[in-house]
């Protein structure tokens, strides 16, 4: 099983994660007024931390379960 978590208060809703990601884990959602990136399909997610990659916030941890 894999987690995927995004620090919402280090999140600045860019959307890298999302253009960057192969299988679609993220989609970028409102959430307390601001725009956030958010994991919604995390059973697709294949590991290649790509996204964790890109985030120039750092605010993404793909963790191995």
């Amino acid at each position: 099983m894999t987690q995927v978590n995004v620090d919402e208060e280090k999140c600045t809703g860019c959307g890298l994660c999302v253009d960057s990601c192969p299988v679609a884990v993220f989609e970028l959602q409102e959430v307390g007024g601001e725009t956030k990136s958010v994991p919604v399909n995390v059973d697709d997610c294949i590991i290649c931390r790509t996204c964790e990659v890109q985030c120039p916030e750092q605010a993404i941890e793909v963790i191995e379960e």
